[in-house]
Formats: structure tokens, sequence, C-alpha cells
């Protein structure tokens, strides 16, 4: 298992979050005996407390992008553009170009360029400065800002949702990426056809409030080690994935060494 950082670097200078306690053996709906599992292995975070605005940016960078080539776009766009309490305002008189140039390393970069410039020019004109904005994230009924975050060209359900937890600190917020969505539908707790919000519904109506978050940054470290897209731990050895108990194993195979999405496996 890789070891999880000694700090907390999901939650920013303000904090955030409420501590959860973790106890499959209490737990009420099969999703929330796996997210109480996942707390009893994974190194439990705490949430909200980024600034707003640079969270939205960070998350818009990451897009079909992999942590290790958006980290340098966002920290280049950072040393040119910040600080984070001026981040709207440098971003909405920025060059299209120039920004593009500085986060080359980010997939898509010219369209999140062309993106990042749009957005923030319509958060300055609408609300003054970053400030305003991230007061906004944070104080506001969590529905209002997904719905603003929403309506941006570019953002999509997962990017507002990280917005809501990680900066906002908003329990009851399950972000659903490539991972998530992937696992719960494999587990067979959220239909084998249900799309990323679909499987947003289930696990934020079956897992209590305060661990949404932790369940979130924990199935997808789940992801990575174990229930991973082409070859999931339970495919050569069932005791292999600490969830064999609780997975139905919908479009894995180990007799023949299949692995389908299950959407296909309820065909």
């Amino acid at each position: 298992m890789a070891e999880e950082p000694a700090e907390n670097i999901s939650g920013g200078e303000r904090g955030g979050g409420r501590a959860a306690a973790f106890d499959a053996a209490t737990a009420d709906s099969r999703a929330e005996a796996v997210v109480d599992r996942l707390g009893a292995r994974y190194w439990q975070k705490t949430y909200g407390g980024r600034d707003a605005f640079e969270c939205l940016v960070r998350t818009i960078l990451s897009q079909n992008t992999s942590d290790t080539a958006s980290q340098p776009a966002h920290d280049a766009l950072m040393e040119r553009y910040g600080p984070a309490d001026e981040l709207a305002e440098n971003l909405a008189n920025a060059r299209e170009d120039e920004l593009a140039e500085t986060i080359s390393n980010a997939g898509l970069y010219n369209q999140k360029a062309a993106r990042i410039v749009t957005i923030a020019a319509s958060v300055v004109e609408e609300y003054g400065d970053t400030e305003a904005f991230d007061a906004f994230v944070r104080e506001q009924a969590p529905e209002d800002v997904r719905r603003k975050l929403l309506s941006y060209n570019g953002v999509g359900p997962k990017t507002a949702d990280c917005v809501l937890l990680f900066a906002g600190g908003r329990a009851g917020v399950f972000p659903v990426d490539t991972h998530v969505h992937r696992i719960y539908r494999r587990m067979g707790i959220a239909p084998p056809d249900a799309d990323h919000e679909a499987v947003r519904e289930v696990l934020e109506s079956q897992v209590p409030a305060e661990k949404c978050g932790f369940g979130h940054t924990a199935t997808i470290q789940f992801g990575r080690e174990f229930c991973t897209a082409r070859k999931p731990a339970c495919l050569d050895d069932p005791e292999a994935c600490p969830m064999a108990d609780l997975c139905e194993q919908v479009g894995v195979y180990p007799e023949t060494g299949d692995v389908v999405d299950p959407s296909e496996a309820a065909e």
C-alpha cells in the first residue's frame, strides 16, 4: 500500500471538513460499508479551505490529464499569474497564447487556456474580484454554487463538486471521477449503466454526508492500487482485494481473465 502523506493536503490554510468515525460494522448501506473499510486503510483527510478560484483552475487543468502532468502546469500558472487572491483578475487579462504556453504540460492546453481566460473574465465581471468569488463558493447554498459553476463552459459535474469539496468544505459532496464511476458500478452498488451523475446520486444518498469527501479521495486511491480498469486485483486472487466480500464483480470474469465495463456486462 502506498504511504499517505503526513500532513493534510486536501484542505487549505483555513482548514475545514468534519472528522468522521469509520466502523463498517455499523454501516447502514453497502456503500457506507465500503467507505468505512477504506477509512481503516487510508489516511483520513479534512476538506475545505482551498482558494476557490485557484481550485477551479487547478481542477480544469487536471481534466483528461494525469497529476504528474497537471501539477507542473498549475505550478507554472501560479508563478506567472498569482498570487491566489488576485488570480481571477490576472487571468482575465491574460493572453490566451501566453497562458497556453505556460500550462503546456497539461493536455488540451490551448482549449483549457481559452476556457480559463473566459471563466476568469466572467468571475471578475460578476463578483468583482477573486476573494468575492471565494466567499460565494464558501458561503452560499451548495446547490446555487454548483449551478453557477456548471454554467461555465468547460466545467462539468466532477469539477464543480471538487470545488465545493476542496474549497467550500461542503459535507455531502461525493465527486465522481473515472475511478469512482467504475468502482461503484463494478461493485454493484450503482446500476451498471449509470452515468457519472447517477452514480453520484446513489453515493450521496447512501453515504453519510460527513464521509463523502473522504470516500471520494479514498476510492481513487483504492482504484489505483486494487480496482484498476484493466486488471483488478481480484482477477488473479479474490483474497487480494480488501473489498472482495462487498463486491459483485460486475464485468470482471476471473474464470476467463476478461474485464469489461459494467454497462457491457449488463447487456
